[in-house]
């Protein structure tokens, strides 16, 4: 049972890492020293794929965009995780 809580609570942090460091990145874009936290690279499904069975659309798309504030927001979940 300790060990699925581990987990819990590691997927927790990278989940609220990943979240604060685009929030972060995103709002630190327009500032000129800090401009390169918003630096990186998306990858996914651009365009959406549609499934249309007549009665039911189904439209499936992903798409990821890692930063540096999402990396430093992982490492810090990391080592938040490595104290508790």
């Amino acid at each position: 049972m300790n060990r699925a809580k581990n987990f819990w609570i590691l997927l927790l942090l990278l989940m609220t890492g990943i979240v604060l460091g685009g929030f972060i990145g995103n709002m630190a874009s327009g500032v000129r020293g800090l401009s390169w936290l918003n630096y990186g690279q998306s990858f996914g499904l651009m365009d959406p794929v549609v499934l249309d069975l007549g009665i039911l659309v189904i439209t499936f798309g992903l798409s990821i965009r890692v930063t540096m504030a999402s990396i430093i927001g992982v490492v810090i979940a990391l080592i938040a995780y490595r104290l508790i």
